[in-house]
């Protein structure tokens, strides 16, 4: 019987060399160096808007009718505590507790100003799935609030699902309180 050693530093620089050819060659591909590829496709109109130009789980007047279907960028930008960026999408309910919020806030502080949720949860993102991403965003951790709506988090520590930034407040004042 033979035996055959592998150098694992060897098949890595092969693996690595085959990726960036690959890489070389899918931009060759599309127009991006050299070659004499004919021009590609002009790219497709964004899909028309819902219900007579409302955003999934928005109605026309701009009110959240169901905060699960609500999309990211479909509210306004704003730019809140020490420089952090996020969204408010809806109209605040009357006499409604996320009017105090700003974005950026922590979740301590949050529960300080709005109470304690009706519901609570975690979920990871797409960038925790990215090899060595030590960043923020790899998990969001989102509280909901009967009559009120949603506040979403994201960032916290490594295994810390309940800390991180305010990003994004959900005002809907027919929420139901549960994720």
């Amino acid at each position: 019987m033979t035996r055959i050693r592998i150098n694992s530093s060897a098949a890595l620089w092969a693996v690595t060399a085959a990726v960036a050819l690959l890489a070389t060659a899918g931009c060759a591909s599309r127009g991006g160096s050299g070659g004499s590829q004919p021009a590609a496709a002009p790219a497709a109109a964004p899909a028309a808007p819902a219900r007579g130009g409302a955003r999934a789980g928005i109605d026309a007047q701009g009110n959240v009718v169901d905060s699960s279907k609500v999309e990211a960028g479909s509210g306004r930008t704003v730019k809140g505590l020490n420089g952090y960026e996020g969204e408010i999408t809806g109209n605040p309910a009357r006499n409604s507790r996320f009017t105090r919020l700003q974005i950026g806030m922590s979740a301590r502080q949050v529960t300080d100003l709005a109470g304690p949720p009706t519901d609570q949860g975690a979920y990871v993102t797409g960038k925790a799935f990215i090899p060595f991403y030590f960043g923020s965003d790899r998990h969001r951790y989102e509280m909901t609030y009967k009559g009120q709506g949603r506040l979403v988090f994201a960032g916290g520590g490594m295994g810390d699902y309940s800390s991180g930034n305010l990003i994004w407040i959900i005002h809907n004042p027919s929420e139901s309180g549960y994720r």
